[in-house]
């Protein structure tokens, strides 16, 4: 009961956070015709878009298994998990070229340890590869 409690608690501040950080990705900052900005601006205003639909579903599939019962988005948000913050394995991993990613795939696929300490992370066989791949490209986004 608790620990569906905390998941509960949990997937509700990493929506939330999702929500704000949309919201908050177009500043409606403009910029003059002549500007060299202007095709960068206009390439970010773009991105986001294209990418939230992919970090949405990413986050969804996050929410939906057991993840955040070791996992953090952020490590301020870590407390006393078990595994790394999201944060930080986008920061060690980034950036991730196809192979990172199918590395990082099989990891999560068949657990292990060592890399972020002693404590193993239980292998996750029953989830499907691609559902794995769009979890992983998510937390890739995550890197500061």
């Amino acid at each position: 009961m608790i620990n569906m409690m905390n998941f509960s608690k949990n997937l509700v501040v990493v929506l939330s956070f999702s929500l704000f950080a949309a919201a908050c990705g177009n500043s409606g900052d403009t910029k003059s015709a002549g500007s060299k900005d202007t095709a960068a601006a206009t390439t970010t205003a773009t991105a986001p878009a294209a990418s939230t639909a992919a970090s949405d579903k990413g986050l969804e599939l996050i929410g939906a298994s057991d993840c955040t019962t070791c996992h953090r988005i952020n490590k301020a948000d870590n407390g006393s998990t078990t595994g790394p913050a999201y944060s930080e394995v986008a920061d060690k991993y980034s950036p991730a070229a196809d192979t990172t990613i199918d590395r990082l795939v099989k990891k999560i696929t068949t657990g292990g340890s060592g890399i972020w300490g002693a404590v193993p992370m239980t292998p996750h066989p029953a989830l499907k590869q691609e559902d794995i791949k769009t979890m992983v490209q998510y937390i890739m986004t995550l890197k500061k």
